[in-house]
């Protein structure tokens, strides 16, 4: 990255701060927020000094360009915490602020400690992704066959539709996963490399602006720079945390796109094939009784399952889930039983 483009990108960040500071409503939060917009006009400084050094031109005013300016609107709108996301992607910093301590987490008081939290959540949020997975795997090829059997008593017919609807639901939600987990790691590997070059820059701003998050969680000033300058002394250390605390990005969340997509079909084709496995193995005229008795077992169990997540009542989250898709199939079954008498 040019000089100029390392000005501008401070530039933007204190422009940014300087916007969410005045919608932050908490005293902490403003002043965290207010303490990195000025670190940001002295980062600023610095590279404005690079490009006189180098007797290149250094920018007058700043003005925000346009992808700024709707963001700052939003902010101002909408609430900091509610587009975390594209401030994320335009560097901002300090948004881990906004995630909730759970009751009985204390603040960090000593390096090891930073980060505690987030490690070992991978594999119960890799449960609750398969959960999800196959119940809508479930949900839409058990109405895309209940839709067709309204239509046709043709036992291939509604073999075919529910192989096709398997497929094609199972590979969209594999290029989706794809295409979200390759986004998200692109953002995470832009914005950790701009950390990299920045640790290496200005290694002691970079203490500062940690040393003001901290601060903005509950610890002291003198805590949270003894913190703030251990981290940074570990320079491996130093951008995993900085990923966590400055951009709220969470690099263990981030896992192979490959991964995802390949997770996502297998799990979206479980909860498909559950319907559609009465018409593999006999296809007569019993086949959608036991489609319906299958799927509406499997839907009690994908409820109360997810009751693991919630802390619900597991017959309550069994019977909801199974009314759900009770009233989803009755309605497709229903439209496709209108279709098929209307083109007969």
């Amino acid at each position: 990255m040019s000089y100029r483009e390392s000005w501008m990108e401070e530039k933007r960040s204190a422009y940014l701060y300087r916007v969410i500071a005045e919608a932050e409503k908490e005293t902490l939060r403003r002043n965290l927020f207010s303490g990195l917009a000025q670190e940001a006009e002295l980062q600023a400084g610095h590279w404005a000094r690079k490009l006189a050094a180098a007797s290149q031109a250094v920018p007058g005013a700043y003005a925000p360009d346009l992808r700024s300016r709707v963001v700052a609107a939003l902010v101002r709108r909408l609430g900091p915490k509610a587009l975390r996301t594209p401030l994320a992607a335009l560097k901002i910093r300090g948004l881990s602020v906004y995630d909730k301590t759970p009751p009985g987490h204390e603040s960090p008081v000593r390096v090891e400690e930073v980060g505690r939290r987030h490690r070992g959540t991978k594999t119960g949020g890799n449960l609750r992704a398969a959960v999800f997975g196959v119940n809508d795997g479930l949900v839409s090829n058990a109405g895309l066959i209940l839709g067709v059997a309204g239509a046709t008593n043709d036992p291939h017919a509604i073999l075919l539709s529910g192989i096709a609807g398997l497929l094609a639901g199972a590979f969209s939600m594999a290029a989706g996963e794809f295409v979200s987990v390759r986004s998200q790691r692109e953002m995470y590997e832009y914005q950790i490399g701009l950390e990299r070059e920045e640790l290496a820059e200005y290694p002691q701003q970079e203490a500062e602006e940690l040393a003001l998050i901290y601060q903005a969680k509950g610890l002291s000033e003198t805590e949270a720079q003894e913190i703030a300058k251990k981290l940074i002394d570990d320079p491996g250390k130093a951008l995993e945390t900085l990923a966590r605390e400055e951009l709220g990005l969470d690099p263990q969340a981030l896992g192979s796109p490959w991964g995802a997509a390949v997770f996502s079909f297998v799990a979206f084709a479980v909860g498909a094939s559950i319907p559609l496995l009465p018409f593999l193995i006999s296809g007569g005229g019993g086949a959608l009784f036991y489609c319906i008795g299958l799927t509406a077992a499997a839907l009690f169990g994908v409820g109360a399952v997810l009751t693991l997540f919630t802390g619900r009542n597991a017959l309550w989250g069994g019977l909801r889930m199974l009314a759900i898709g009770a009233a989803a199939g009755g309605v497709t079954y229903a439209i496709g039983r209108l279709l098929g008498v209307s083109l007969n």
